[in-house]
Formats: C-alpha cells, structure tokens, sequence
C-alpha cells in the first residue's frame, strides 16, 4: 500500500490517495476493506495487462463505495508507477473508460500527471433537484452566482455545479449530510463541485463528497474536468487553460490545472503528486 498526495507539491497540501500498485489477487471486498481501512476519499486499485506494455485496469474505491473514476487517486498513482517504470504515457481502463495519463518532471524534480478524460456532457438539472441541493447546502438562490447557471457535468463521474456568488458563502460550508447523500444517490452524484469565479479563467473550488464517507474532498480531478466541460458548454469556449484552487479551507491547498484544445472534445487536467511519509 502506498500513499500519495496529488495535485501538490508539499505532502501537507493536496489530496492523499491510496494506490495499490498490483491488486490481482483482490477481490472487492477486500479492496473495499482496504479503502475504508485506509480512510482517505479514494484509493485506486491497478492490476497490470499481461499483453499491454504500461496499460492497467484501474478500479476506485471510497471508504464506502466503488466510483467508476477518480481524478486525484489516478495522479497519484500515476505517479506512483513513473517512479518505478519511468515518466512517458500510461493507459488506464477505468470502469468509466480508458483514460491516457501523461507523467513529466515538473518543478523542483517533482513528477506532473496530466490526465486525458472520456467523453464530457453536461445536461441540466431538474428546478426540484437544485431546490432539494440547495436546501441541503443550507444555501438560497441569492446565494448563486447567475453567471454560471447549475449544471451536472460529467468526466466520467458526474458532479452538481454551483457557482457561489461570493468567497465567503464558499468557505462558509456546513451542510445536512444525510439529506445531500440521500440527493446524490438519487442522481448518482460522485460530488458537488461548488465554485467562486476569482477571474475569467481562475476559481476556488470545493467538492463535498458525503456518498463516499467523506464530508469534503480537498482536491478532486473528476470534478476538474467535469467543471472543463461545463465551462466549455456554457461560455463556448474551445480552447484555454484554467487554474483551480482546491483546499484552502481545509488547510491542504492544492492546485489544478484544466486544458481545453478545440480539436478534442476531452478534457486534460494536470498536477503534481508526490509520496506521504509513512
């Protein structure tokens, strides 16, 4: 068992993950086991192909559930396997899709992962869903930033946007957990990627993360590249680079990085991981 924390360069900042690097002899229960041993919001499970020269089926686990894909535990497992086999393009068969990561040498000697997602699509959210949401968060629809209209995107895993129409309704976070888990299973919500809009290309971000156990993940590379998606929906954009600041109000601040390229209608998201003392 290893244990990494992505999208950041200080052990202390980021997301920590769980990576088991070779789980063939796992059965689910085990790795669910292990998951909820573990604690943190996701630990990916690899098992190697046996024809597929750097190609791994993936699974992800939750202390409380499987999710189909996760963006920080595949940073750092990604990570996790450069510095073993060495930097270059790894495939990973997710149960949402394959996803291609890029690993490289970043600042300071620290390895980047740039992730590659499936197929993105954003739909809109039924009028009694948001109110139910918003009910939940404790928040109002003066609350919302009109700018940026709810939407469930997805990469993957799908997560409910809301954008707050201030930094402090965004650090203020204390929400009715039963009642949002009860919501997001209903609508098979991974997270809610909530938002403050610093600048036409920067955001804070926070994704609370009750259906995995987990009152609030601190950096979350699914909700990224959802949240790319929906941008590129909502404001027609088809190529750019947006930075998002995760964790600050948990004390791990880390950094994401989302790519659009117009000829590619996936989503990049990019960070650094790197290995937590044991």
């Amino acid at each position: 068992m290893l244990r990494y924390s992505a999208f950041t360069a200080d052990p202390a900042g980021g997301n920590p993950a769980g990576v088991v690097l070779d789980a063939s002899g796992l059965d689910d229960a085990r790795q669910l086991a292990i998951a909820a041993e573990l604690g943190y919001s996701e630990t990916a499970f690899l098992t190697r192909s046996p024809v597929r020269p750097r190609t791994y089926a993936v699974r992800y686990f939750s202390p409380k559930a499987e999710v189909p894909f996760c963006g920080h535990a595949t940073v750092a497992a990604a990570v996790a396997l450069a510095e073993r086999i060495g930097p270059g393009e790894v495939l990973f068969e997710t149960k949402a899709g394959p996803v291609p990561v890029e690993v490289a040498e970043g600042g300071g000697g620290v390895l980047r992962a740039t992730l590659t997602s499936v197929a993105p699509a954003v739909e809109a959210v039924a009028e009694e869903d948001l109110a139910e949401a918003l009910a939940a968060l404790g928040w109002s629809r003066s609350d919302l930033d009109g700018s940026l209209p709810p939407r469930i995107a997805y990469a993957g895993a799908r997560h409910l946007v809301l954008a707050a129409a201030t930094r402090r309704r965004l650090a203020d976070l204390a929400y009715d957990f039963e009642r949002l888990t009860a919501l997001m299973l209903r609508l098979d919500l991974t997270t809610l990627q909530l938002v403050f809009r610093r600048s036409a290309t920067e955001f804070d971000v926070r994704d609370p993360f009750p259906v995995g156990g987990v009152v609030e993940d601190s950096a979350t590379g699914a909700a990224a590249a959802a949240f790319g998606a929906y941008l590129r929906e909502l404001e027609g954009l088809e190529a750019g680079r947006l930075t998002l600041y995760q964790g600050q109000d948990m004390g791990r601040p880390g950094v994401l990085g989302v790519e659009l390229r117009a000829e590619d209608r996936r989503v990049r998201v990019s960070g650094e991981a790197v290995a937590l003392p044991r």
